[in-house]
Parts: C-alpha cells; structure tokens; sequence
C-alpha cells in the first residue's frame, strides 16, 4: 500500500501557519529597531507619555459621555475606544 498523500487543505493551512509566523516574526524585528532607535534621554519621554496617556484617557471619557447623550452608537463607541486604547502606552 502507498502512503496518503497530504491533502490540499492541510498545504492551504500549513502556507497560512508559515506566513502568519513570518508576519509576526516581521513585526518583532520591527519593534525591536525601533526601540534602538529611541532617544536617549527617557526622562522626557515618560513625561510626554504621561501627557500623551491623560490625553488619550479624557479623549476616551469625552467618547462615552457622547454615547450616554445618545449622539453615537455602540459600534462607533467600541471603534474609537479601540483606537484610543491602542495609543494608550502600558508600563
């Protein structure tokens, strides 16, 4: 008897898993020389993340009082917290 040969659905699959890995693999090395690449002098930087993080958190209180008043949806609201929240740098 002969072996199975794979089908194409597993190739399909095994291509997809290959090129998701490489994206991501894309990505760390991105995010890697961008942190060589950062200025030197943090202290500033922490300051105007800590700006930048209050910003973003009033932006995000403005956007649900807006859907409290009933001036946007609940898909816009979730869209917009999703993009606030993406700027928002966790330490």
């Amino acid at each position: 008897m002969s072996a199975q040969r794979t089908s194409f659905g597993k190739l399909e699959r095994d291509r997809n898993k290959k090129a998701r890995a490489a994206a991501k693999r894309e990505r760390r090395q991105g995010r890697a020389s961008e942190s060589d690449a950062a200025p030197e002098d943090s202290g500033s930087t922490a300051n105007s993340s800590r700006a930048d993080s209050a910003e973003v958190l009033e932006h995000l209180a403005a956007i649900h009082e807006r859907f409290e008043e009933g001036a946007i949806s609940y898909e816009e609201l979730e869209e917009r917290k999703a993009e606030l929240l993406a700027r928002l740098e966790i330490d």
